[in-house]
């Protein structure tokens, strides 16, 4: 049912242009009683047996102070010891933990949404932290929860999607606006986290068309334009993806995206040849008028030397797209328009 960042590529190299997920990123021991803290994991990293059900009583606590302890350090054990997570999901911490998600202390609901992410890397516990009613807490801290909590909220999503059951659901929930707006406005690693998370939601034709509508080509389209961003591979990936619907061919052409494109294809890194020359395939394939645009921004000259010089899928697809660009009006092409 799970699956891997891996399988989530259209080729062999996407997947390290993407943000891993692989635990949170937060900082471990934030109060000023870390030396305690410090001292509990490292003994209860051979004894969790011990420790846990004493967690997920206090995790049910009346004391918003003692379910602030339990539920850090079921994230820290989770964190640090991968076969905790299991553990920790059998003896009964998904319940408890998803209601602390949607707690009105902000602090709570960022320990919440990390521990749920952390059981989240266990493929055997992503299905049943769906069909425990995450998704729609997780939507909400997305929404409104700390630049911490949202940031592992997008993580946590992205982690229950590659069950494939769940891509709908969380684009059901409203997740795709909300990691639009992170796209947009977040750090380095929210925008990170949010293009991630996207790219994996859009192999679902539903929510990429979701993702369109909520005006995510424009977004993207700055990004890719921005080559000190570090995130031009990341967004030109997402762009591959909703380019294959005509919703999301107009929303690309319509944000000036066609001269990006271009640019990357003259002046990116291998990488971002290759995946910026798909991009202008998948555009010119159906739409003679979308090839003038691409051929008036004088897109055959680095055509011709990725096709010389660029990675073997890159000169295929810059070969097919010299072929379109110079036989504009072949048979059975729509014309359809921007």
């Amino acid at each position: 049912m799970a699956r891997s960042l891996s399988d989530l590529t259209i080729n062999d190299n996407s997947s390290s242009a993407f943000s891993d997920c692989n635990s949170d990123r937060s900082g471990e021991f934030p109060t000023p009683s870390s030396q305690s803290r410090r001292l509990f994991i490292a003994c209860a990293a051979d004894n969790s047996d011990h420790f846990i059900p004493q967690l997920i009583s206090d995790l049910n606590s009346s004391s918003i102070h003692h379910q602030k302890q339990a539920a850090l350090e079921i994230r820290l054990l989770a964190k640090n010891k991968p076969e905790n997570r299991l553990k920790i999901a059998k003896a009964g911490a998904i319940n408890p933990l998803i209601s602390l998600i949607s707690s009105p202390d902000l602090q709570l609901q960022e320990y919440g949404v990390t521990a749920v992410l952390n059981l989240s890397l266990c493929d055997e516990n992503k299905e049943i932290i769906a069909l425990s009613g995450a998704i729609k807490p997780l939507v909400r801290a997305l929404k409104s929860g700390t630049s911490t909590a949202k940031e592992n909220s997008a993580c946590a999503l992205l982690r229950l999607s590659q069950v494939e059951e769940n891509k709908l659901a969380i684009g059901k929930a409203g997740a795709i606006p909300l990691l639009v707006k992170l796209l947009e406005n977040g750090s380095l690693r929210g925008k990170k986290d949010a293009s991630t998370a996207i790219y994996s939601l859009c192999s679902a034709k539903e929510n990429k068309v979701r993702a369109v509508k909520a005006g995510i080509m424009k977004v993207l389209v700055e990004l890719m334009a921005d080559f000190g961003s570090n995130m031009v591979d990341k967004s030109a990936y997402v762009v591959s993806v909703l380019v294959t619907v005509a919703e999301g061919r107009a929303a690309f052409v319509e944000e000036g995206g066609i001269p990006v494109v271009v640019e990357i294809v003259e002046v990116g890194t291998q990488r971002q040849k290759e995946i910026a020359v798909v991009i202008l395939v998948q555009i010119c394939e159906e739409s003679v008028v979308y090839r003038k645009m691409v051929g008036r921004e004088g897109a055959i000259p680095p055509l011709v030397a990725l096709s010389q010089s660029g990675t073997n899928r890159a000169k295929q697809k810059a070969e097919t797209l010299i072929e379109l660009l110079r036989q504009p009006r072949s048979n059975n092409v729509s014309t359809c328009t921007s």
